[in-house]
């Protein structure tokens, strides 16, 4: 059995690539009943016979997509007899996908039923332990995935097409399971040899045939016509091309994670609890620095960070967005898909959910604020600065464990170095500071700079001032002159100030 054992070989090999052999993981395996997926689960199930010691447990997943009547039932019957006689679990369960794409106002069938189908298997790997779901695409899946981002336009990510691990691609945002593709060398006729070899059945599934789908058009005309009139190796053409895009497209991604840092000037996480919304802003002059090919993937990057995927996100988005980094404008807005907005804000360029100026985390800061310090050992005080509440208790230096604050939004200070009151503002004109670990003063502004603190962010980051200095820009760094020192005296005292936002 030729075809059997070289699938099985490469099965193996794909499942030790992807670090699953030998540690007892649960797999769960996405079956259709069509050749690829059986192939796919006979395979694993022979892999996991033959290394029953810390080999992989299997978990099988059949979605019934309550599209084909009778035939999804049978489908599905067929994956539960099939499941029950390997003596795997399984997990069937069926879903309507025209009504969860009218739910969802997605305008493609093929694109709601994708969706439907992966946030099932993420249910069934999450509720069994399953860190990696398994599905059957094979090579030819690799070829027409290349082929239609081509006809769509596409960059050097739609050229990679698929690959054997990814991340999960909906929902978007979950870090676990993954994906996971061991077939990825094998063709649609080796898997239908495969079971063939085995004396195995399979379902053929008739939607497969349905031309108002475009990858069922894709596959059945275009690919034939390619191979009969251009090269009879396309498959395998677009294989290549789909291997050697993802060899370039890791290169450009390790340059620039190692741009990045110099790129990016504040990013906020989204928060439901406080209302924040994410915002990433990078510097344009980092930017104008970089060759043309990091520019677009540091703005596709700033766009995924804010919508999980890049899935609408096309390449006349992104030559739109270059174009109004590019220019010399000081100011500028592009509306981008999914309610995503790029504004040019001076030397930055901010990609918000809305506009950039409600993205601050921070609340707004009027007037100055200025309390008493506490002195005696034990003693604290609870005060308001607008939305914050300020909290400061005199704690004895023995009681910390160490010198490190539990969040950016607790100092401890030296209360010998404080005086008698502290004052909380935003900044002003001329403001100075002596960050921790420097030997002397420099403009606030410049701080901020080196920081990455947004220029539109800066008006809202309160100040401590204690002895007309600036003893902590709060959320980024205390002064030097004000801080505990670490030959301390265990029988004195430390202020520990935190600031808290209302609920």
């Amino acid at each position: 059995m030729p075809v059997v054992a070289d699938v099985d070989r490469m099965v193996a090999a794909a499942v030790r690539r992807a670090g699953l052999a030998g540690k007892n993981a649960t797999l769960v395996v996405g079956v259709s009943g069509g050749a690829d997926s059986s192939t796919l689960l006979y395979s694993l199930n022979r892999f996991s016979r033959r290394n029953e010691s810390g080999g992989i447990n299997l978990h099988v997943a059949h979605l019934n997509h309550d599209f084909r009547g009778e035939e999804a039932d049978e489908d599905a019957r067929f994956v539960s007899a099939l499941a029950e006689e390997l003596g795997l679990p399984v997990s069937v369960e069926k879903r309507d996908p025209m009504a969860y794409q009218r739910e969802r106002g997605i305008s493609s069938f093929e694109q709601g039923a994708r969706e439907m189908r992966y946030d099932f298997m993420a249910g069934v790997a999450h509720r069994v332990g399953a860190a990696a779901v398994a599905v059957g695409h094979t090579s030819d899946d690799l070829a027409e995935t290349v082929l239609l981002h081509i006809l769509r336009g596409t960059g050097l990510p739609g050229l990679r097409g698929m690959t054997e691990i990814a991340p999960w691609p909906w929902p978007t945002g979950l870090e676990s399971p993954v994906l996971f593709r061991p077939l990825l060398e094998v063709t649609k006729a080796e898997a239908v040899a495969y079971c063939r070899e085995l004396g195995r059945d399979y379902r053929q599934d008739s939607g497969n045939t349905l031309f108002r789908f475009t990858r069922n058009r894709v596959r059945q005309e275009l690919m034939p016509f390619l191979a009969a009139e251009f090269n009879l190796q396309v498959r395998e053409a677009l294989v290549r091309l789909a291997h050697t895009s993802a060899l370039e497209l890791d290169y450009l991604e390790q340059e620039l994670e190692r741009s990045w840092p110099d790129l990016l000037v504040s990013q906020v996480e989204g928060n439901a609890t406080t209302g924040n919304v994410p915002a990433v802003s990078l510097s344009r002059a980092a930017l104008s620095d970089c060759h043309p090919a990091l520019r677009r993937m540091a703005l596709r990057r700033a766009y995924v960070a804010i919508k999980g995927d890049p899935r609408r996100l096309g390449e006349t988005h992104l030559r739109a967005m270059t174009e109004l980094a590019e220019s010399g404008r000081v100011s500028g807005r592009l509306d981008l898909p999914a309610g995503v907005v790029l504004e040019i804000a001076g030397e930055e360029v901010i990609l918000t959910q809305g506009t950039a100026a409600n993205n601050c985390p921070l609340p707004e800061l009027t007037g100055s604020h200025t309390f008493p310090i506490p002195r005696l050992e034990g003693a604290g005080a609870l005060h308001k600065a607008g939305e914050w509440n300020i909290r400061l208790e005199v704690i004895p230096y023995s009681q910390l464990p160490n010198l490190t604050p539990p969040n950016d939004y607790t100092a401890y200070l030296n209360p010998a170095r404080l005086g008698t009151t502290l004052t909380v503002r935003t900044r002003l004109p001329g403001d100075r500071f002596r960050p921790l670990g420097l030997a002397g003063d420099k403009k606030l502004q410049d701080f901020f700079t080196d920081a990455k603190v947004s220029r539109r962010w800066r008006d809202r980051i309160p100040l401590v001032i204690a002895e007309e200095k600036i003893a902590w820009v709060v959320g980024r760094r205390i002064a030097e002159w004000a801080k505990v020192p670490e030959a301390h005296p265990p029988d004195s005292a430390v202020l520990r100030l935190s600031f808290e936002l209302d609920d």
